[in-house]
């Protein structure tokens, strides 16, 4: 291995706040691919939620960050079913959109 070349293992860990956009971004290209409206007050606290449970899952996520079905399985079963009910919105639909927008 040349001596400037850093592995994926050995990689920081994201900042908060590149957690938070990505964080962001994703769900706005899930509600996107829903063609659904979530008022703005409901959106924010989806983010507030995810975001939460992204960083309490820091670990498992960072050395997981390549394998994109198992991420996204992660999120079907911690997170798909709390934001479905939060937005109102049937969970089968919400997960396929994440996946469409996620790559998983």
């Amino acid at each position: 291995m040349p001596p400037n070349h850093t592995s994926k293992k050995d990689m920081p860990l994201p900042t908060p706040r590149g957690i938070r956009r990505a964080c962001i971004k994703e769900l706005y290209r899930t509600i996107k691919r829903m063609k659904t409206h979530i008022p703005d007050p409901l959106l924010k606290e989806g983010e507030e939620f995810y975001y939460r449970k992204v960083i309490g899952n820091l670990i498992w996520i960072h050395e997981n960050h390549s394998n994109r079905k198992l991420l996204y399985q992660w999120w079907e079963r911690e997170v798909a079913e709390e934001l479905a009910s939060l937005w109102q919105v049937e969970q089968g639909k919400l997960c396929h959109a994440f996946r469409d927008a996620f790559g998983g």
